[in-house]
């Protein structure tokens, strides 16, 4: 994860694994795979970059779709980690969301899950990410309006390490961020019901089944962006000076000079090239 001023350390990033370890992160986990298939559409080797890959969570979710996976994260630790775990299948790099070190349109897809919370200003990582991106940009955030971001957030008042610098959320103000970096680009959005690991008598399998329903007090919120590109002309001024009036674009004197041609009968007169 990353923010111009959080940087994963091994406490934190320990913690985050751990909470991806549990009974919940597993199924949030399976939920999040059916979403990505879902709001991406993807073909396979598409090219995706996950900005904020943490230790490669969400890159095996993206490699199992077929995509030819990149990641990006501030944590030198948390890209060692990522490394460990994907080997030569993924290209990782040490960067920032606000300045990602790519070309223009070099992505498919850009994908940003549980990042924005970590950013001191998520607007610049959101446009830097239109930027690198041809096709969407997929950000999934945790939703302050959800009992799940209310207890996150007291746990982060006590000291909790992953929450303590965590910010929160709502559908509204992500589909605002969106609509400020790219436009009139049509957005896409879905959830993760929060009843999911809290004790509530449902599988896994059943949990996944509620994936992308439309629920905006839900614990997790995913909203997809298809860029749009337009073109705006700009209308330019040409100066010209205007002939007088009974003037022809070729002078009298010129047709009077204008001999018979090769092919042209009678008093027609024709002009030369």
């Amino acid at each position: 994860m990353m923010c111009m001023g959080l940087i994963f350390d091994k406490k934190s990033a320990d913690a985050y694994d751990t909470w991806y370890r549990s009974r919940q992160g597993q199924e949030f986990d399976r939920s999040l795979s059916t979403m990505l298939a879902r709001f991406l559409d993807p073909k396979a080797g598409d090219r995706a970059l996950d900005v904020g890959c943490g230790s490669g969570n969400h890159l095996l979710l993206l490699n199992r779709l077929g995509l030819d996976i990149s990641g990006l994260d501030a944590s030198p630790y948390m890209i060692r980690k990522a490394k460990e775990r994907l080997g030569h299948r993924c290209t990782l790099k040490v960067g920032m969301a606000e300045d990602l070190p790519f070309e223009d349109n070099e992505f498919d897809y850009i994908v940003m899950i549980h990042t924005l919370e970590f950013l001191g200003d998520p607007l610049p990582a959101i446009r830097e990410a239109g930027r690198v991106a041809r096709q969407k940009v997929l950000v999934g955030v945790m939703n302050t309006f959800s009992c799940d971001g209310v207890r996150r957030r007291i746990q982060g008042y006590f000291g909790d390490p992953l929450f303590r610098h965590t910010r929160f959320f709502n559908l509204w103000e992500i589909k605002s961020y969106l609509k400020t970096a790219y436009g009139p680009a049509p957005l896409s959005w879905g959830c993760i019901p929060p009843f999911m690991g809290q004790g509530q008598g449902r599988s896994p399998g059943q949990a996944g089944l509620f994936a992308g329903k439309y629920l905006p007090f839900a614990s997790f919120l995913c909203v997809s962006a298809r860029l749009v590109y337009t073109t705006r002309t700009q209308n330019m001024v040409l100066k010209a000076r205007l002939k007088e009036a009974g003037h022809s674009v070729i002078g009298a004197k010129a047709m009077q000079n204008l001999g018979p041609l090769e092919g042209v009968n009678g008093n027609e007169r024709g002009i030369p090239l």
